[in-house]
């Protein structure tokens, strides 16, 4: 199968065998930046991912096989456009390149769609996501899968909240950010915005407020989700039109911002269907 592939695709296919070469350093300072570059590109790794951001539309501008992962990895080479940069590297020189302890064999640099706020707050029915300090990139992840899953319209990333272009923030939303449009923000001018624009801000608590269920989730909203571990700034929930809990038993003291930040997707998306 190895030989086939190098016959049918010898055209594209682009060996490097050195870990300094300009595009592996690329590769690397993307994994380790977490962020988008200048050409709004971020670095992908794995099979699934790859197939999420090809399916979701995105530009694949160069992808990375190692070579025991060629094979494994192949059905993605028909997908990929001619323009696709596709290389090969020795294991050694893709695993320095990838920060996962078990690598599956590919990686890319895809770009990514730019967003900004108001690109996000187009939507009437408004469902969105305001993270507001949230440090832990499987929550951040979680927040965006359980998002598409549940109807959300939007993200909105606050300072000091993990970026959504980490490589772990990426895994755990399972290729969610690829479609959910996200946008950074400064936090009190996203909120004045929202305001502004008849979006109702709702903070999330552990501790008081009305009951998830008897609030009212139709209307346009923005579900305020707090840091795991000092929550939602004073001055921000001061500025909330409303604080929601999620009841649960006394014996645990609170939820995890992910699975309350799902609770309460779920619960937005349940009254919108009962319109």
């Amino acid at each position: 199968m190895a030989k086939t592939l190098q016959v049918d695709f010898s055209a594209r296919l682009q060996r490097i065998n050195s870990r300094s070469n300009a595009r592996v350093k690329e590769l690397r300072r993307a994994f380790h930046a977490g962020v988008p570059n200048e050409q709004h590109e971020i670095a992908v790794e794995g099979l699934h991912l790859l197939e999420e951001a090809i399916r979701s539309g995105l530009r694949i501008s160069a992808i990375f096989f190692s070579e025991s992962g060629l094979e494994r990895v192949s059905k993605l080479l028909p997908q990929l456009a001619k323009q696709t940069e596709t290389v090969v590297l020795p294991d050694n020189v893709f695993s320095s390149a990838v920060p996962t302890e078990t690598p599956q064999g590919v990686a890319a640099m895809v770009r990514i769609h730019h967003h900004t706020l108001v690109e996000v707050l187009k939507p009437k029915a408004a469902l969105v996501i305001l993270a507001a300090g949230l440090q832990d990139p499987g929550n951040l992840g979680t927040i965006a899968r359980a998002g598409e899953a549940f109807g959300a319209t939007g993200l909105l990333l606050t300072e000091n909240t993990v970026s959504a272009w980490n490589w772990k923030t990426i895994r755990a939303s399972a290729g969610s950010l690829f479609r959910l449009p996200s946008a950074k923000v400064k936090l009190a001018e996203a909120i004045a915005e929202l305001k502004s624009r008849g979006v109702a801000v709702i903070a999330t608590s552990s501790h008081k407020g009305s009951v998830v269920s008897e609030a009212d989730l139709t209307r346009p909203v923005a579900l305020m989700i707090g840091n795991e571990g000092s929550g939602i700034p004073k001055d921000a929930l001061a500025q909330a039109d409303e604080v929601i809990i999620i009841p649960h038993s006394p014996k645990v003291e609170s939820l995890n911002a992910g699975i309350a930040a799902s609770v309460l997707l779920y619960e937005a998306s349940r009254q919108r269907r009962l319109i």
